[in-house]
């Protein structure tokens, strides 16, 4: 009896999301969902580095910078979701991302696409609000995200060298927003800093789950180099992505003392432990160097807007 009821409840539940109008009733009522389709907290961040591009170019806060953060976060959460669905497949075999809304079936692949194309379309709308340079930008990034890097991913565990180029393109949406010239060397020092993070952010977002992408079919970095390889690696990257931070006093010559002096602080620690050795397990290890290098990061992010602010 209990078996029967269950499935008619799940019967129920499936009609409900393959209708349109139970579609947009099921969303409103399981935001969660929405929320974890677009992968918000990623989402959330890719329109934080647009602020703090268009914060970067003059330091004002206005209504321009509320319509592209706004843009921009719509095409992001559609890109996000369109990578979702791209990978339904592979997300279902691991173990980190099967309870995701598509491979667990709380929505189908069908309206997940519908919602996709919507959240596109708004954010697109959107961006063409500011200018047309910011509107080929956001469309580019999504291009490059979703029909470059995510099928990439499949073929080669290298593949997020070119793909680091999606997380280094918001600033340059925010900086286009505010009337800045892309060729500035700020700017462009600010998206290279994110470029050169991007890789060894995903690439320890990788090893923490080695056996799950292994087992999805993903080749990864262990496939090529031993562990130990892997950490100098590391090492190596965080100390480009340090030194890459200290052009942003020498090109602002009105930072203060204090802000120079955090500027150190923060890279020095962030190497040193980063370079720390650990008897911790192997993937615990990769876990603590991800969290040093995106704290850093944010750190720095923080001190550029606090400082342009100020």
């Amino acid at each position: 009896m209990s078996v029967i009821l269950s499935s008619t409840n799940q019967i129920r539940k499936s009609n409900e999301i393959e209708n349109p109008k139970g579609f947009l009733q099921f969303l409103l009522l399981h935001k969660n969902i929405l929320l974890e389709l677009t992968k918000f907290r990623i989402t959330f961040f890719v329109s934080v580095t647009t602020i703090v591009g268009f914060i970067f170019y003059n330091g004002q806060i206005n209504y321009d910078l509320f319509i592209v953060s706004l843009g921009v976060i719509f095409l992001a959460a559609g890109a996000s979701a369109l990578n979702e669905y791209q990978e339904r497949n592979l997300d279902g075999k691991m173990q980190r991302t099967i309870s995701r809304p598509i491979p667990s079936g709380r929505i189908s692949s069908r309206y997940a696409l519908i919602a996709t194309s919507l959240l596109i379309i708004i954010g697109s709308f959107i961006l063409s609000l500011v200018n047309v340079t910011v509107l080929l930008l956001g469309l580019f990034t999504l291009i490059w995200y979703n029909a470059v890097y995510t099928p990439l991913k499949n073929i080669s565990p290298f593949a997020i060298i070119p793909g680091s180029l999606v997380g280094s393109l918001p600033p340059m949406i925010g900086w286009a927003a505010a009337g800045g010239n892309l060729f500035d060397v700020r700017i462009l020092s600010l998206s290279g800093f994110l470029f050169i993070w991007q890789i060894p952010h995903f690439w320890l977002l990788v090893l923490m789950y080695d056996d799950q992408y292994k087992k999805a079919g993903f080749p990864t970095l262990s496939n090529i180099f031993s562990h130990s390889q892997i950490e100098n690696i590391t090492y190596l990257l965080m100390v480009v992505l340090v030194f890459s931070s200290f052009i942003f006093p020498v090109l602002e010559n009105s930072y203060s003392i204090f802000t120079i002096f955090l500027f150190i602080v923060f890279g020095f620690l962030s190497i040193f432990f980063t370079f720390s050795k650990s008897k911790d397990k192997q993937n615990n290890i990769f876990r603590n160097k991800f969290v040093i290098i995106n704290l850093y990061v944010l750190s720095i992010l923080l001190l550029i807007t606090a400082e342009t602010l100020i």
